[in-house]
């Protein structure tokens, strides 16, 4: 699996696109395959203000309930209803329509504790 090179990661298994000062977030696919089957999404309110490793989503799959964690802070401008509607999506889409919020980023500097796709790509290779 090679992973989008214009996407940033943590080694919680979550992606993060920017685009200017929103930051769209989903997880990848190495943690949807992780997970299984996912059966049912909560994501959060849009407005919530989230810090940094918050807890921004739970996923559950047909093996665990997982939590997914904010990769930056900021405020939830949009959520994927689709995904609520639909929790598969992330399975069969994960770094494309099976996103799961957008944010307001609060602190553009976080970003850079976030890892490119060449060093997420050597993390799992050693995980």
């Amino acid at each position: 699996m090679t992973y989008p090179a214009q996407f940033r990661y943590t080694k919680e298994h979550e992606w993060v696109s920017l685009e200017g000062n929103k930051a769209r977030i989903g997880i990848t696919q190495h943690a949807q395959g992780e997970l299984g089957d996912i059966v049912f999404a909560e994501l959060p309110a849009p407005e919530t203000q989230l810090e940094k490793g918050d807890t921004l989503a739970t996923l559950e799959s047909v093996k665990a309930v997982s939590d997914v964690y904010a990769p930056m802070s900021g405020k939830v401008v949009e959520v994927n209803e689709a995904v609520e509607d639909s929790p598969e999506t992330v399975n069969e889409d994960p770094h494309g329509k099976g996103w799961l919020v957008v944010i307001e980023v609060a602190n553009p500097a976080q970003v850079g504790g976030l890892l490119d796709a060449g060093a997420y790509e050597k993390y799992l290779s050693d995980e």
